[in-house]
Formats: structure tokens, C-alpha cells, sequence
């Protein structure tokens, strides 16, 4: 079965799914989601394109320069959060910047999720060197630490949240809730 990806302002459609396609940090809309109008194969990612004066998106292969930074790190950061990792890496992976804490962060993320939690706790640790107070990396390490079974490890990152943001935040909320559940 073919992944399709599809982006569109605020929105993405991935393998039949709606999500929204927000930045970490950005606040959800409670307007309407438009329907996509672009299916993209995997592999492939979004580009506006003026054609005959009128703006209009096509699927063009993943490559370094194909679009802005702040693109395909949206793209790529939307396919991870949709679960597809192997997809979101290879977006991510073209990403000029390889020292953004964003993509390191979701470099980690993915190969996390697809079951490299080892890898992905190196790339957390290489986010958070770049910027200590990233605490969405410091929650996904926790997770990470979770996962391996290190839970006097992700209880620190517990910690290293609070003192950053304080306890009333999401990613304080989300790391306790994975420290308590197991995830």
C-alpha cells in the first residue's frame, strides 16, 4: 500500500488521516480543516508552484534545496507525529540544517517510535546540547528513557522540566503521565 501525504495550510493527510500540522508550541485551531487537494507518494513531498499566475501545489521527490528548511521541517515533523517514520526521516534527512534542534529533536523522535529508541535518545542528547531548555526534546528523552526500561533517567528529565517550565506544562503532564503508565 502507497503512503500518501498531503499538505495544505494547517493541515495534513496521510494515509486517510486528518491531522493537524501544527509546530510544537503552536496553540490548536478550533476553525475547520480544508480538504487537501494534493496526494503525495512516499518519498515525495509538498511544493507551491505559480503556474499561469495561480499558486498551486505538486508532489515533487524529497531532496536537499527542494524547499525551504522551515518546509520540509513541517512536513517532515507532521509525517513523523502521523507514524511515519521512515518517511519523516528521509524529509528530515534533507533538511539542510542538520544543527536545528527541531529536526535533531524529530530525527530522534522517529527513529524512537520506529523502535531505535537507543539512536533517537543520541539525537535528544545532541537538541538539548544545542539548547538545554528544549523541553519538548527533554520530554521525548524521558519518554525515550521510558522506554528503555530507565526510569531513574526520565525522572530526571521530569525534573529538568519543571525547573525550565514548571509542572503546569504539557510536557511535564505527558512525561509524568508516560513515567506512571509505562507509555
Amino acid at each position: 500500500m502507497k503512503m500518501l501525504l498531503s499538505l495544505t495550510l494547517g493541515s495534513v493527510l496521510i494515509a486517510g488521516t486528518l491531522a493537524p500540522a501544527l509546530a510544537a508550541g503552536d496553540p490548536p485551531s478550533s476553525a475547520p480543516v480544508a480538504k487537501p487537494a494534493v496526494h503525495c507518494k512516499t518519498g515525495e513531498v509538498v511544493k507551491k508552484v505559480v503556474v499561469n499566475g495561480k499558486t498551486k501545489e505538486i508532489c515533487v521527490k524529497v531532496k536537499a534545496g527542494i524547499l525551504p528548511d522551515e518546509d520540509l521541517y513541517q512536513q517532515g515533523r507532521a509525517l513523523a507525529k502521523a507514524g511515519n517514520y521512515e518517511w519523516a526521516l528521509e524529509v528530515l534527512a534533507s533538511i539542510q540544517n542538520q544543527n536545528d534542534p527541531r529536526v535533531l529533536n524529530y530525527t530522534g523522535y522517529s527513529n524512537r517510535k520506529a523502535g531505535r529508541v537507543e539512536l533517537g535518545i543520541t539525537y535528544y542528547h545532541k537538541a538539548l546540547a544545542i539548547d538545554p531548555n528544549f523541553v519538548l526534546a527533554r520530554e521525548y528523552l524521558g519518554e525515550g528513557y521510558v522506554a528503555a526500561g530507565r526510569i531513574d533517567l526520565a525522572r530526571i528529565q521530569l525534573e529538568e522540566i519543571k525547573s525550565r517550565v514548571g509542572d503546569a506544562s504539557e510536557e511535564y503532564k505527558d512525561l509524568q503521565k508516560a513515567i506512571t503508565t509505562g507509555l
